[in-house]
């Protein structure tokens, strides 16, 4: 990170993303805006352009602007918090990046985001070189906050103080998936900021998980993250908290011995050891107690029991299998399989495939793990994936982890169910119904019980299943 100063000279919001994959100009297929155009969009708060001042086979430049009108921040007023203006008819909104460009990156770059391109999904799946700078960036931190919320993620990060303001240049060097990129910039600028312009609803904990998918549970700032970009709602940010900590936490999670003084002033049940550490200790006991050696990870998703297993030389053969193709790929990072030596890389397998067909891949394993996998299928397709994985595959143990929905009345904030994509969420005695249905029908026996702190009215907050043959 570079000290030097540099004096502020921009007239409008500003951010610019360039690569030089080759051929650059494939850049159009990963933001969904094609080099050849002036891509012009109306927002909430004046108007957003994406064009190309840039677009050669070697490099590529993509530059979203931002032309906020300070007329409709006026009067829009009684709509905002007080504290994002910096005056009525006076302030900085127009020049420096903020929570406007989010929301302007979220409506223009959308496809993008999610990661997803019709002509190139191979493309969008694949990390590339990418350089983005915001030339104007208000941060309440300063240039080291700026360090310390893009380092961890994998960027270089030069962050030039513009004077002696609260504003810095901002320049991100890293090879990083475009949606990456553009969900950790989405994130983290009202967090540099510290504002938003516009009110915080318990919505934006969904909004906050759905962008820090596969990078914000690992992040050694989270708490200040969450608290920041929740607009400092403590309620809010313990709930986002404890959902990062169930879905995604990694093995690099800390406890409260650890965190940010910021991170010290939540709620205790926000800071406890992450139950997807305990839920993955309890998976790891069913398999070691199982004897297995030949093990599917079943949902793998990004990896987290993955990285666990692999860890463990008890475990000959280790299957991740997923539907999303982006989550292998995220998985594969995780497991830094291009770095591992061969005698451990041929341990380990990623296969991108449904679980809900019928698979001979799948066949002939030691065990098999569906852990938080369940939930997020539509019912009835649940007899499919019991056809597919028990009466096909026959593992000879399958282990199931699902949430308790009785115990979510002890998440302080929560409404509706545990996660966005979730489809349904079984009470204790709906999944011992099911699991005893899928034993019977496929020739299993099966034993329930729980993971983490059991609760004396509401249970355990993770249901878990083991099912032998």
């Amino acid at each position: 990170m570079t000290p030097t100063s540099r004096p502020l000279n921009v007239t409008r919001v500003l951010l610019t993303i360039t690569t030089t994959l080759r051929p650059a100009t494939d850049l159009g297929y990963l933001l969904v805006k094609h080099p050849d155009r002036v891509h012009e969009f109306t927002v909430s708060t004046g108007r957003a352009y994406v064009c190309y001042p840039e677009a050669t086979p070697e490099r590529c430049t993509a530059a979203l602007v931002l032309d906020i009108d300070p007329a409709a921040l006026r009067t829009r007023g009684r709509e905002r918090p007080d504290d994002f203006t910096l005056g009525r008819f006076v302030n900085d909104r127009p020049y420096a990046a903020s929570s406007l460009l989010s929301a302007a990156i979220a409506q223009v770059f959308r496809s993008a985001l999610r990661g997803t391109s019709k002509e190139r999904p191979d493309l969008v799946a694949t990390p590339v070189p990418l350089e983005l700078r915001l030339p104007a960036l208000r941060c309440r931190g300063g240039a080291d906050l700026a360090e310390e919320l893009f380092g961890p993620l994998g960027w270089e990060v030069t962050a030039i103080p513009i004077n002696d303001s609260r504003y810095v240049d901002l320049t991100l060097k890293g090879t990083v998936r475009i949606a990456d990129a553009l969900n950790q910039i989405y994130v983290l600028l009202p967090v540099l900021d510290d504002a938003k312009h516009y009110w915080v609803a318990p919505d934006e904990v969904d909004k906050l998980l759905r962008a820090g998918t596969g990078w914000l549970a690992g992040h050694p700032k989270r708490g200040l993250i969450a608290r920041r970009y929740l607009a400092h709602r403590r309620s809010l940010a313990s709930v986002a908290l404890a959902r990062l900590a169930e879905e995604e936490a990694d093995d690099s999670v800390e406890t409260a011995a650890t965190e940010t003084d910021e991170d010290a002033e939540l709620p205790e049940t926000a800071r406890k050891e992450p139950l997807a550490l305990q839920r993955r200790r309890a998976v790891t006991a069913a398999l070691a107690a199982a004897g297995a050696e030949r093990v599917l990870d079943l949902g793998c998703g990004g990896g987290a029991l993955l990285g666990d297993l692999v860890g463990d030389r008890r475990y000959t053969e280790i299957v991740g299998v997923d539907v999303s193709t982006l989550a292998l790929a995220m998985a594969e990072r995780r497991l830094r399989l291009d770095r591992l030596p061969e005698r451990q890389r041929s341990r380990i397998k990623l296969l991108q495939g449904a679980l809900t067909y019928r698979d001979d891949r799948l066949k002939g394993y030691d065990a098999a793990v569906l852990m938080e996998v369940i939930e997020h299928l539509d019912e009835p397709r649940l007899p499919a994936l019991a056809d597919a994985v028990f009466g096909h595959a026959r593992p000879a143990t399958v282990i199931v982890t699902t949430p308790n929905v009785e115990y979510n009345v002890r998440y302080e904030g929560l409404t509706g169910m545990r996660h966005h994509d979730h489809r349904f969420e079984w009470s204790r005695a709906a999944f011992a119904a099911w699991c005893a249905g899928v034993a019977a029908d496929h020739g299993y026996s099966v034993d329930v019980t729980g993971v983490g702190d059991a609760d004396p009215e509401v249970g355990a907050p993770t249901q878990l299943a083991v099912f032998t043959s």
